[in-house]
């Protein structure tokens, strides 16, 4: 809008000073977009221009990108419908890594009754329809039927194979083009996640506003001025004319109009158009030169390294004030080990995990180290840490109870859905899970002497040993009937599987919650020896499943089996009614027993915990696990203690066990609601008295994922809130991930506070997109939480680098970034509004043109973007070392609006000194020839003033100085002078702008120059000097504190003492500390002072007497140092 009033006879300023600016904006952001496109546009023709073999007639031929022939280890070009493999049993190995990370192979199998279109000749016969589904971006669902010669044959994810896998250990396989292009479910998983703006910038937008009812606000003054100063007694500056002239006095009202519109041109600088710009390119480099390439948060075991996914968000990781974690693969590195069970009521396995040694710890026992020593019946390979002689080797034979062994080993070794790879031999052979559980029991199966060790599209092979007599091996065919697949919310998968000998048998495994539902009456003595040993388990931080089974009769399998084909033939509902059809045969079971898999914690954990807790940042846990192992799982992550108060809601109360006996719905529902909403009002009160009387101690809020749904009741959900934000952390289990979700979504909307929700799995995903800050880590379970992610980290220690270190220095930088535009810009425009009061409110402009129009991108551009890029207040290391400094961005301490105002009112000040000072100092003025300094003299010399004075404003504001500063700020100044030199050459008589002709040379030949380019920016800096000192010395923030006690450390110096080099190599540690040698020493401003209120931060962070002075401050840290040094 300012552009096109800019071509207006009533603006003052010529139109091309003003799009110039403009256009150079649109050209920075217009050669980031270039750049973002022209790579785009070579990953298109890279995958356009690859080659496949399509079908012609009846041979295949190779062109770029109906029916298509992929060879081994190509990609498929588009979401194809298999037909047929040259593997036996139209079976085919993908693998999805460019989907999901997942560089485990997956079968797929075509419909039986396509497997015979192998060769070009009967491809080019086959004939069929295809219904299937819309194009969607569900990756791992599809629904659909082929029908073939009038038969219709259901369709599901197995045959189909999606655009971006790639084929593996098959030489070619025939497939049908269902989906192309855009509609492939890879290309409509590309689209970005909803935009996530900071909070940073959403208080920016209303700074904009008050900034644009500012110029509002400064424009209805002019015009009202201009319609009081335009009068008939003014006959002399002839202003009579036309009634539609500009200035005529004969109609005020059309003055008025007029010079309001005069005026936004005139004052439009006020809004910092370049601002957007300048954070995004500041953004971009932080994220793509900083976090990215910071060898802090580098794993070198994955050789994965740090990826920032948006540079949206970067100052919203300063602010994170809650942290919500998943437990498995993100706090525990998802490398499951098979570690104990318990066979109809026996339990087996005699190791100690680090839960329990942790736990004796805390207890004060002393655990002794013979107890760690192994039989020689234990065995520890990939997926098996298990020792127990009783079942090893055929042993379990003499057991009470060998017939449940047997079944709990079949079940080990065939509900499943591992791939085996390799030779067929225990000690070579290698198996591809969908996840580390399913491996690590099918391992546990093989060390147990149930060997699974092939598979095809109807059976699994498991060679067993001792099972006729010990020392006997067989070759068993198990045909699989059915495969009842797991899913977040059945929480169980079984198979149903035909014997050798006719006997049909369903298998199944799951949450023992879910398993226990769908048991057969009786055996209760089992059932409860069975739940003891999961507490049990649970106590020890071991991952649980039960495992269960159930004899069919062929009558009943075939009437389930006919319900099974039609819902999987169903194009509406296939899952929900899959789901459906599966509860009708999932039920009286039998139990077998339970598996416990360790999964041990990941490195530092606990530490950063305790940092991120320190820094003042509230984490909750929320997991699928069992209540006692998330209760475990909390105590090893240093979440709880034994001091910590916890408040413990749970479904497994007497209350409720009763009202379950009594088997009514409506009452369980009742009786747990009622049992919530009494747990949380009563956890209320005591958690507030708990905080008056004894404010020291820790409270913890545990609940689990039934008795949260009704916490989450609109009834409910107040109560839920007020007790969790009470307490120092929470941990919810058996949750689902709607629920984690939810709980996310709860914190961030009701208490608006900042979230960060950090998880590995497919079902964190809606938690990572519900917060504010999604981080993804790359683990075991593949990239989907990656790919949903805003950021992506390999551990989760890396937390504590990418909060306590990157979003703290963004967060501090983007704040003095956005402050300074807002000063810089008002300070250069109040000096022209004050000018408009001399000028009779006329819009006569008191700058040059192309001078004001380049203060912004030339003259002042460059300073605040290094400093955007490169201010710190403390060190890397210091600021990890003292994590309390993290809570100045939690109570956002740097963009305030009483920080803003201070801001505000300097710019209001100086822009009095450089406009009075000025004009009335150069009054009297005169050049060399004798003449008196005019107008653009003036504006000339005041403009030099505000150049000079903005670009050393900002050197006062840095907290460290390196030579880039001084090299922007003087280059900037620099600038000005080189531009006013050429400008004021090459202006001639016939030029618009032809008074501002040699005035720079004018200027200088005259001391009186020199003399208001020393004094103006003194006496304007004055002030802000005089408030820094007194806020430095009287009401010092933290990190000033922590400025003056290490003030003669080199800036970098720190970061070296305290490099995290345990996870590299010798020559990667080498090289990450050659990286980190300070380069340039760091010059700190100023010094910190203490004052009341300061005084216990900085006696908990050193442990000393309270100082009462700043120079006891400075002078007790510099004893300290020297007396260490002696030491």
């Amino acid at each position: 809008m300012i552009s096109i009033l800019s071509t207006t006879p009533i603006s003052p300023v010529h139109p091309v000073t003003n799009v110039v600016p403009l256009s150079l904006v649109l050209l920075v952001s217009l050669i980031k977009e270039a750049f973002e496109d022209w790579k785009r546009f070579q990953n298109d023709m890279s995958i356009n221009n690859a080659h496949v073999d399509i079908l012609q007639g009846q041979r295949w031929e190779s062109t770029p990108w109906k029916r298509l022939q992929i060879k081994q280890d190509g990609y498929f070009p588009a979401d194809l419908l298999f037909l047929s493999s040259t593997n036996p049993d139209g079976v085919c190995y993908i693998e999805t890594a460019n989907l999901d990370g997942e560089t485990n192979l997956k079968i797929r199998k075509a419909l039986e009754r396509t497997w015979d279109f192998v060769t070009p000749e009967k491809a080019s016969g086959f004939k069929g329809e295809v219904q299937c589904e819309q194009p969607n971006n569900s990756l791992y669902t599809f629904t659909g039927n082929l029908i073939v010669d009038k038969q219709t044959i259901p369709l599901s994810p197995n045959q189909l194979l999606l655009r971006g896998c790639s084929l593996r250990n098959t030489e070619y396989i025939v497939g049908a083009v269902i989906f192309t292009g855009h509609e492939t479910k890879v290309m409509m998983n590309s689209m970005n996640v909803p935009s996530k703006r900071s909070t940073l910038e959403k208080k920016l937008d209303k700074l904009i506003l008050a900034l644009f009812a500012t110029l509002f606000s400064m424009c209805v003054i002019g015009a009202i001025g201009s319609g009081v100063f335009i009068n008939e007694k003014y006959f002399y500056l002839g202003l009579r004319g036309k009634v539609e002239d500009q200035f005529n006095p004969k109609n005020r009202f059309v003055v008025t109009i007029l010079t309001m519109f005069t005026l936004i041109t005139l004052y439009s600088t006020i809004i910092p158009i370049s601002l957007y710009v300048s954070i995004e390119m500041i953004k971009f480099i932080q994220c793509t030169q900083f976090i990215n390439n910071d060898l802090h948060m580098y794993h070198a075991e994955s050789d994965t390294p740090a990826l920032a996914r948006t540079s949206n968000l970067n100052e919203e990781l300063g602010q994170v004030e809650y942290i919500f974690s998943d437990k498995t693969g993100t706090l525990t590195r998802n490398l499951m080990e098979f570690f104990k069970c318990s066979i109809g009521g026996e339990m087996y396995g005699t190791g100690i995990t680090e839960i329990e040694k942790g736990g004796a710890e805390r207890a004060g026992i002393k655990i002794d180290d013979d107890e760690g020593k192994r039989s020689a019946s234990a065995v520890h390979e990939k997926g098996f840490n298990f020792d127990d002689a009783r079942i090893m080797r055929g042993a379990w034979r003499n057991e009470p109870n060998p017939e449940a062994c047997k079944e709990f080993f079949r079940c080990l070794a065939i509900c499943h859905t591992v791939l085996p790879e390799g030779e067929e031999t225990p000690e070579k052979i290698t198996y591809q899970a969908a996840s580390p559980d399913e491996a690590a029991l099918v391992a546990a199966a093989k060390n147990f002497g149930f060997f699974f060790y092939r598979r095809t599209p109807t059976t699994v092979m498991v060679r067993e040993s001792h099972v006729e007599r010990m020392g006997s091996i067989q070759d068993v065919p198990y045909e699989i009937l059915n495969v009842l697949e797991f899913n977040s919310t059945r929480k169980r998968q079984s198979v149903v599987c035909r014997f050798p000998n006719g006997r049909l048998v369903l298998y199944c495994k799951g949450a023992d919650n879910v398993v226990y539902e769908r048991l057969a009456d009786g055996n209760h003595d089992m059932k409860k020896t069975s739940r003891e040993h999961l507490e049990q388990f649970g106590s020890a931080g071991l991952r649980t499943l039960c495992l269960a089974y159930r004899d069919l009769s062929r009558e009943q399998y075939e009437i389930w089996n006919e319900k099974f084909v039609q819902a999987k033939s169903s194009l509406r509902d296939r899952d929900k009614k899959l789901d459906e059809v599966a509860e009708l045969i999932e039920k009286d079971l039998i139990l077998i027993g339970c598996t416990a898999i360790e999964d041990k914690l990941q490195e530092g954990v606990p530490t950063c915990i305790e940092t991120l807790c320190a820094a003042g940042i509230k984490i909750w846990v929320l997991t699928g696990d069992k209540m006692e192992t998330a209760i475990n799982i909390a105590y090893a992550c240093s979440l709880v203690n034994n001091d910590t108060k916890q408040f413990i809601i749970s479904s497994e109360t007497d209350a409720i066990r009763e009202a379950e006996d009594r088997g009514d719905p409506v009452e369980i529902a009742r009786v747990i609601k009622d049992s919530v909403k009494q747990s949380l009002k009563s956890f209320h009160e005591e958690a507030r008295h708990s905080l008056i009387s004894t404010p020291e101690r820790k409270l913890a809020l545990i609940i689990d994922g039934r008795c949260l749904m009704y916490a989450l009741d609109p009834t409910l959900r107040v109560d839920l809130l007020g007790l969790s934000l009470i307490c120092h952390s929470v941990v919810c289990c058996r949750v689902s991930p709607l629920q984690k979700a939810q709980v996310t979504s709860l914190v961030k909307k009701g208490a608006r506070k900042i979230t960060l929700s950090i998880g590995d799995g497919a079902n964190d995903v809606s938690m990572i997109q519900a917060a504010h800050v999604g981080i993804g880590i790359s683990g075991q379970e593949g990239m989907q939480a990656v790919m949903a992610s805003d950021f992506a980290i390999a551990q989760f220690r890396f937390l504590t680098d990418l909060l306590l270190v990157h979003g703290r220095w963004s967060y501090l930088r983007l704040c003095k970034v956005i402050t300074y535009f807002f000063y810089k810009n008002l300070t250069f425009t109040l000096t022209q509004f004050w000018f408009t009061f001399q000028t009779g409110f006329s819009g006569q402009r008191f700058y040059d043109d192309w001078n004001q129009s380049l203060y912004n991108v030339i003259f002042t551009a460059l300073p605040v973007i290094i400093v955007g890029l490169f201010d710190k207040d403390v060190s890397a290391s210091l600021s990890k070392r003292y994590p309390q400094l993290y809570k100045e961005g939690i109570r956002n301490s740097f963009f305030k609006w009483r920080v803003i105002a201070v801001w505000g009112f300097f710019a209001f000040y100086q822009s009095i000194v450089f406009f009075y000072f000025t004009a009335s100092a150069s009054r009297h003025g005169q050049g060399s020839s004798g003449k008196i300094l005019g107008l653009w003299d003036v504006s000339t010399m005041a403009f030099s003033c505000v150049v000079v004075t903005v670009n050393l404003r900002l050197l006062m504001a840095c907290n460290s100085i390196t030579r880039w500063h001084y090299i922007s700020v003087a280059g900037s100044i620099v600038a000005w002078f080189v531009f006013i030199f050429i400008y004021s050459a090459i202006m001639t008589s016939f030029d618009r702008q032809e008074n501002v002709y040699f005035v720079i040379y004018v200027l200088m030949s005259t001391f009186f120059f020199y003399l208001t380019l020393l004094l103006v920016p003194i006496i304007a800096l004055f002030g802000d000097f005089l408030y820094l000192s007194i806020q430095r010395w009287l009401f010092p923030y933290d990190y000033q504190i922590i400025q003056e006690q290490h003030r003669d450390e080199p800036h970098e110096y720190s970061r070296v003492q305290l490099p995290e080099t345990s996870h590299l190599s010798p020559e990667e540690a080498r090289s990450y500390m050659i990286s980190m040698l300070p380069r340039e020493s760091s010059k700190h401003t100023g010094f910190a002072f203490d004052s009341p209120g300061y005084e216990s931060f900085f006696a908990s962070q050193q442990g000393v007497g309270v100082p009462h002075k700043a120079w006891d401050v400075a002078r007790r840290a510099s004893m300290k140092q020297q007396r260490a040094g002696k030491s």
